[in-house]
């Protein structure tokens, strides 16, 4: 059906699932260092809202 739609489809979907595994893994080190790491026990996480919590000063000391 899609070749109906799309013959000749210029997206490939290996380089595109490859790209988007290396932006998971980068996103979960991320996540996994604030929760995990050391000097970096403000961190929580909230399941219900399925997200990372800290007060507004430790955010702003981990972006900067």
């Amino acid at each position: 059906m899609l070749e109906k739609v799309l013959p000749h489809p210029m997206l490939k979907a290996k380089p595109n699932l490859e790209s988007r595994i290396k932006t998971l893994k980068r996103d979960w080190a991320i996540i996994y260092d604030m929760l995990s790491g050391k000097d970096n026990s403000d961190f929580g996480w909230d399941e219900h809202g399925q997200v990372v919590v800290t007060i507004d000063a430790m955010w702003n000391s981990y972006i900067s």
